[in-house]
């Protein structure tokens, strides 16, 4: 295993950390080692493609811990009754789509520019609902859900998600 798959699996020591801090209402935090977890998603690609490592496992592996790190801190919330389950069922019906679909390639791609912003969008949703709970945080919420899918759309459609 390289030092990039190595990193990946590091962020999920987080998860629970983050489920037992948003559980203790301390979100500050639970931000800040939800944001830890995703400063290893950069980290990971960083290292992998600067020395080298990119490895069919880490492209396997990244995107699944990276839905992981994703939908924790929103199922802890979701418990909490503090957003709908159904934008975190869209969220998740989306990712295991997509998911499934890159598995039946006989290579697996890396993630173009638009699973980027994606990700940005998520991360910025789940930070906002973290520190400042509210109407605006599920509104971003809901435009990383939409950016989800939209970046799911031209994934599949060829030549356009680049």
């Amino acid at each position: 295993m390289t030092w990039a798959s190595w990193l990946t699996l590091s962020r999920l020591l987080v998860i629970p950390g983050i489920f037992i801090t948003v559980a203790q209402a301390q979100r500050g935090w639970a931000a800040g080692l939800f944001l830890v977890g995703a400063l290893t998603d950069w980290l990971d690609g960083y290292v992998a493609r600067r020395f080298n490592q990119v490895s069919d496992l880490g492209k396997w592996l990244d995107p699944l811990v990276d839905k992981l790190l994703i939908l924790a801190p929103l199922l802890a919330l979701v418990e909490l009754g503090e957003i709908p389950g159904w934008l975190v069922f869209l969220l998740l019906m989306r990712e295991l789509a997509i998911t499934a679909w890159r598995a039946q390639l006989p290579q697996m791609a890396g993630a173009n520019r638009w699973g980027k912003v994606k990700t940005v969008s998520q991360v910025g949703a789940v930070v906002s609902l973290l520190l400042w709970p509210g109407e605006v945080s599920q509104v971003l919420l809901a435009g990383a859900v939409m950016m989800t899918w939209w970046s799911g759309i031209l994934y599949l459609w060829p030549g356009r998600g680049k």
